[in-house]
């Protein structure tokens, strides 16, 4: 397992958060994912063999959100 903090873009409220925690949880290989609304982040632990950071970014992306 890796973990990684991806910084996100665009949210303004607790549904923004809730939205990408959804996406984000639903991947599969993603063991957690924790997104806050300030400082505007998501850490996310995810298993590299079936999910990478640049498709959990496209996630946020097509959420969206602005991945940092």
């Amino acid at each position: 397992m890796e973990t990684t903090t991806i910084g996100i873009a665009g949210m303004s409220c607790g549904g923004c958060t809730a939205s990408v925690t959804k996406v984000l949880s639903e991947t599969p290989g993603v063991a957690r994912a924790e997104v806050q609304l300030s400082p505007g982040q998501a850490v996310v632990e995810f298993d590299p063999a079936q999910v990478t950071r640049a498709v959990l970014c496209e996630l946020i992306a097509a959420a969206g959100f602005d991945p940092q």
